[in-house]
């Protein structure tokens, strides 16, 4: 086991330093950037942090590209929520995935992710209705751009 992994019911003990967010103040990180090989999970982290006590999730939620992926490596948001509250950093988190999910989906995911386009949706009106930016920028074309201009739109430099 890495030094860097802590146990506890889910593999963490409650020893961490990740502070919970407010996102209400700042968008988490570019659902781009990736940790470990997978994309999403700096996004990811920064959501749970911000379900932490004290945390404020703000306009943001788990259920769309996190709970995806959370379901590609096989690990329930619970289980994340305890790792990153015993984590003190994201290597932690990226340690304590390495025994805990499937590394294998890493990179499917990944790519899923990365090429996922508007012209993917089951339903493009839905999710216009929840990222109206889309209706005013047809320059966007793959969802991880629509994010992180949603994200600039929420909250200018």
């Amino acid at each position: 086991m890495p030094p860097t992994a802590l146990f506890h019911s889910h593999g963490l003990k409650k020893k961490g330093a990740m502070e919970p967010l407010d996102l209400s103040k700042r968008p988490p990180r570019s659902p781009k950037l990736e940790l470990d090989g997978l994309t999403m999970l700096p996004r990811t982290i920064d959501k749970i942090r911000a379900t932490l006590p004290g945390g404020n999730l703000g306009p943001y939620r788990i259920a769309g590209f996190s709970q995806r992926m959370l379901d590609a490596i096989g690990v329930t948001e619970e289980q994340l929520r305890d790792a990153v509250a015993g984590a003190k950093s994201d290597a932690d988190v990226a340690a304590w995935l390495r025994e805990h999910a499937n590394t294998n989906a890493y990179s499917e995911f990944s790519s899923y992710i990365k090429n996922r386009s508007l012209e993917d949706l089951d339903d493009p009106a839905a999710f216009a209705k929840r990222y109206p930016i889309v209706e005013r920028r047809p320059d966007l074309h793959y969802l991880s751009d629509v994010l992180e201009a949603d994200d600039a739109e929420m909250f200018p430099s």
